[in-house]
């Protein structure tokens, strides 16, 4: 019962934030990018523009592909959503604020992005900042491979 307030209350913040940054921005709130930050923020997936906006026009809201890709944009430079090119022309979202950093598994087959996070690697992050006296601030790192056997394009 407490994931549903959880989730309003980390919706609550971000429409908060995204409100500010379009104040001090000078760009108009509309009720339309309100709505995508919230579908963005009700979904536990990584996704594409084109799906979000497929998704929405299902859900009956009434918005055009071209609010969706700017809205997205806006909320990329405010750090609300974050921005990946897992090595296709197709770029992927997924929420970002209030969530750990995370690195990919992708597979190269099916386009399946699988989450994982590694403490060691934030050890590496250090040991080689320490060492070339460079000061890491963000990292990606996405690994590609297969399903293992799970991939529904190379089954039969």
């Amino acid at each position: 019962m407490s994931v549903p307030r959880a989730e309003d209350a980390v919706i609550q913040e971000v429409l908060g934030i995204f409100s500010k940054h379009l104040e001090n921005n000078n760009f108009r709130k509309t009720p339309e990018r309100f709505a995508i930050l919230e579908e963005i923020y009700r979904r536990d997936d990584h996704f594409d523009a084109e799906a979000l906006y497929i998704h929405m026009k299902n859900q009956n809201y009434r918005v055009s592909r071209a609010t969706v890709y700017n809205t997205l944009e806006l909320l990329v430079n405010c750090d609300l959503v974050k921005k990946h090119q897992f090595g296709k022309n197709l770029a992927q979202y997924e929420k970002s604020h209030g969530y750990k950093q995370h690195d990919h598994l992708i597979c190269v087959d099916c386009g399946k992005v699988l989450e994982f996070c590694d403490p060691r690697i934030q050890q590496i992050k250090n040991m080689m900042g320490e060492l070339l006296k460079f000061k890491v601030v963000d990292h990606s790192l996405n690994l590609y491979g297969n399903c293992d056997g799970a991939c529904p394009k190379t089954q039969k």
